[in-house]
């Protein structure tokens, strides 16, 4: 997901800001190409190294490689090969992640289903070639979406799809599984100042700026053509993340079609959402969420993330108008005029 997100962000109010304090030290840092988007590391730790980003780096490069669906090498890609035949054995980390992706689509009664996969495939969006599929290929591809079907045996770390066809696809929660793992390998290093940004949907602050200050992070207009931001919002020891139907789409028909699927339709969710950020102390919780939140739709998404503890989000539709959920209303800070924060959540039909 390519989210509403500014690292850095809020450039002029942030540098103002930066100025303003004694900064210990310049960051280790490192921008590189992971998950098919740029990620860039920075560690303002005065005890960070250049071999602490090296190691970094090959960490989410290792998760990817497990958790690719389009590698012949990685672990999904052989699950995926096997489904209807064999239990495929995975490493820890695999299984770690498929079997959180499997707690989510519980928890959301499948709303948020890891082997959304053939229907992924037969959209395609994102690629040249999209269309809208056929009512009867798409009826056979939501068939196959049902995460009840992936079989997980722990003693021997295999997983296994029971039916011919079934695609595992975490692209819902990986780059917030490997946020979290970047996060833990700072905590283990005892590196306490960090900003993880994996390409723009998934920002992840590790405690606070040099000096004990927030970061501060822009928040990005969900419509595109303006290439503005709405505001600013400050985090701390936090992760933000972002869905929006501006991310990857393709229009027919004078329709607009954006890739996140809602598995009990097979189609791309129409409720009015534009973007939804969510806030939470745990990365691949954010990146799962913000998927669940908007095929949800506001009223009911609002109402989940509600009784999500140390979670928080707020939901951009398509009237502009801004609904922000009880811990979030107060600390965004808007700065565009076109966008409004809706007076009463309570009247949301």
């Amino acid at each position: 997901m390519i989210a509403g997100l500014l690292s850095g962000c809020g450039q002029e109010h942030s540098n103002r800001e930066a100025s303003a304090q004694t900064q210990k030290t310049d960051p280790v840092s490192a921008t590189f190409y992971v998950y098919d988007t740029v990620a860039t590391i920075k560690i303002y730790d005065e005890k960070a190294t250049e071999q602490n980003v090296d190691e970094i780096r090959d960490l989410l490069g290792k998760i990817d490689r497990e958790l690719s669906r389009t590698n012949p090498d990685s672990d999904l890609y052989k699950v995926n090969a096997a489904a209807g035949q064999q239990a495929v054995q995975v490493s820890q980390g695999t299984f770690d992640a498929v079997k959180k992706a499997l707690d989510y689509a519980e928890a959301t009664h499948g709303l948020l289903d890891p082997t959304v996969g053939p229907l992924i495939n037969l959209w395609d969006i994102g690629h040249q070639d999209a269309k809208v599929p056929n009512k009867n290929e798409l009826e056979t591809a939501r068939r196959l979406t049902d995460y009840h079907k992936v079989v997980m045996d722990e003693a021997n770390r295999t997983i296994k799809l029971e039916q011919p066809g079934m695609v595992l696809d975490l692209g819902s929660i990986g780059k917030g599984y490997a946020a979290d793992q970047v996060s833990l390998y700072m905590q283990q290093h005892h590196l306490n100042s960090a900003l993880i940004n994996l390409g723009g949907s998934s920002i992840v602050a590790v405690g606070s700026k040099p000096g004990g200050a927030d970061w501060n992070v822009g928040l990005q207009d969900p419509d595109k053509n303006r290439g503005s931001q709405l505001g600013t919002i400050k985090i701390n020891n936090e992760t933000i993340d972002s869905s929006g139907v501006y991310e990857r789409y393709f229009m027919q028909d004078g329709v607009r079609y954006h890739h996140i699927l809602d598995p009990r339709t097979g189609y791309p969710t129409q409720n009015g959402l534009m973007s939804i950020t969510i806030v939470s102390d745990n990365a691949t919780d954010a990146d799962a969420l913000s998927t669940a939140a908007f095929v949800m739709g506001l009223k009911d998404g609002m109402a989940y993330i509600e009784r999500q503890k140390g979670v928080e989000a707020f939901f951009v539709m398509d009237d502009n108008q801004i609904y922000a959920t009880s811990g979030l209303k107060d600390r965004i800070h808007l700065t565009s005029t076109i966008y409004h924060m809706a007076d009463d959540p309570s009247s949301i039909k």
